[in-house]
């Protein structure tokens, strides 16, 4: 990941809808939705959330698939990675040892 694909991926992320959209993909992952249920459960209407997930697809942090007639959306953990080890690759210059305090936070402890 490069600075200009996490600030597209960041930019994606900066609306309420395409957060809750990005969140609700992660706890179905890996399998997704289709666009209907994402709707529906969410109830955002079609027409904005294709909107919504194009943002999403263009900064590829969801992907698509075709079963049948619907379309089903997944969340791409592999941006999602990427982006958080591009945050964190600086961390504490590089010495992991140094950064305990960050980690225990990441922890919740």
């Amino acid at each position: 990941m490069n600075q200009r694909l996490a600030i597209e991926a960041f930019a994606a992320f900066a609306h309420d809808s395409r957060m809750s959209i990005y969140k609700m993909l992660v706890r179905e992952a890996p399998s997704g939705l289709p666009v209907g249920e994402i709707s529906r459960q969410l109830n955002i209407l079609p027409s904005t959330l294709s909107g919504h997930l194009a943002v999403l697809k263009r900064a590829d942090l969801v992907q698509s698939t075709r079963h049948h007639r619907e379309i089903h959306y997944a969340a791409n953990l592999h941006t999602m990675n990427s982006l958080v080890g591009f945050m964190l690759a600086d961390c504490c210059d590089g010495q992991i040892e140094n950064c305990t305090k960050i980690l225990t936070l990441l922890d919740g402890n």
